[in-house]
């Protein structure tokens, strides 16, 4: 395996794109940035100049063979194009979450994956807290019995100025969707990697304080998993000030109960204690998860097949929102192969 830093380039320097360049030129970083790209060229020249790397067209980005991987952090509903075109030109991808805005788009990027043989994952740092990834383990090993019930809320606050600061913020085509497409997807992807996956899902959603949007700013959601617990998830971006995210998970042998990701109750009857945690910046974290799976050929800790998986569950809950029924979450065609498990 490779110890040299990954050379990568980053396409898109809004806001997201530059904390990506910010982390890749830190000194923790085991990637290296070479140069960064934008739909807007002058943009792109701006910040290589003050940040003093090159910059390029896209097209000239995916083509420079001194380019290993590029981080894609663009409107979301555009990640299929730019994704397919710089997998099909033999760069790895760490993609901004969502992996796009819908299913059809997220088969596009992993057909583009596979005929690659390139890795892809998607941006889900939340998995990487210490905290999180305990949760995990103790689910896996049984440490709160059977899972009966979850819930998740992710009460946040965004302003009007918020969605009034990029034409594309609040549409269907490019955001996706509201609160819970752009805000809660890292807790859907959270919830499914700790949970299994979503038989049904049902669904009320609204357009409650915001103006000139297109999309919820509030949904609630209750569904049944396959293994039959079942699950209540409600985001909203008009709750003024910021609430703490929280999560419960609850089964017949133990529950456990965070804020913000730090566990606040935990009770097993197996006798199970958590241990001191130690923070972790999840950012970098998964940055370094990217390049291991690149340099080893591992999978990452989060697939494509995950990425797609949350984008099936809320396309069903925007269906249901507006049909008034319960939906099913889309399967894929073919069934992922299996990675190794993490």
């Amino acid at each position: 395996m490779s110890t040299d830093p990954l050379r990568m380039g980053v396409i898109g320097v809004g806001v997201i794109g530059r904390a990506h360049v910010t982390r890749l030129l830190d000194a923790a970083s085991p990637a290296t940035l070479v140069a960064v790209a934008d739909e807007l060229p002058a943009a792109a020249d701006a910040l290589a100049q003050e940040r003093g790397v090159e910059s390029a067209t896209v097209p000239d980005l995916l083509a420079r063979p001194d380019v290993e991987a590029v981080v894609v952090a663009i409107p979301s509903g555009l990640h299929a194009d730019v994704t397919v075109a710089a997998l099909d030109a033999g760069k790895h991808v760490l993609l901004e979450k969502p992996i796009d805005v819908t299913v059809a788009a997220a088969d596009e990027i992993i057909a583009a994956e596979q005929r690659s043989g390139r890795t892809l994952s998607v941006v889900s740092q939340r998995r990487f807290a210490a905290e999180n990834q305990f949760i995990h383990r103790a689910l896996r090993e049984g440490a709160l019995g059977r899972v009966t019930a979850a819930t998740v809320e992710v009460a946040l606050w965004r302003d009007q100025e918020y969605f009034d600061s990029g034409a594309w913020r609040g549409t269907w085509a490019l955001d996706g969707g509201g609160a819970l497409m752009n805000q809660g997807v890292h807790l859907v992807d959270l919830a499914l990697w700790l949970l299994g996956d979503v038989e049904e899902v049902y669904a009320h959603t609204g357009l409650l304080a915001h103006e000139r949007i297109e999309v919820e700013d509030t949904v609630t959601i209750t569904a049944r998993l396959r293994s039959g617990a079942l699950l209540t998830f409600l985001a909203t971006t008009t709750a003024y000030g910021d609430l703490p995210i929280r999560m419960a998970v609850m089964g017949d042998g133990g529950a456990v109960v965070t804020e913000s990701e730090l566990i606040t109750r935990f009770t097993s009857r197996e006798g199970v204690e958590p241990p001191a945690f130690t923070p972790v910046d999840q950012q970098l974290a998964q940055l370094e998860d990217f390049v291991t799976a690149v340099r080893t050929g591992a999978a990452p800790l989060v697939t494509s097949h995950q990425a797609r998986a949350a984008v099936a569950f809320i396309e069903a809950v925007y269906e249901s929102g507006r049909t008034g029924r319960p939906v099913r979450p889309a399967q894929p065609a073919v069934a992922p192969s299996a990675p190794t498990v993490r």
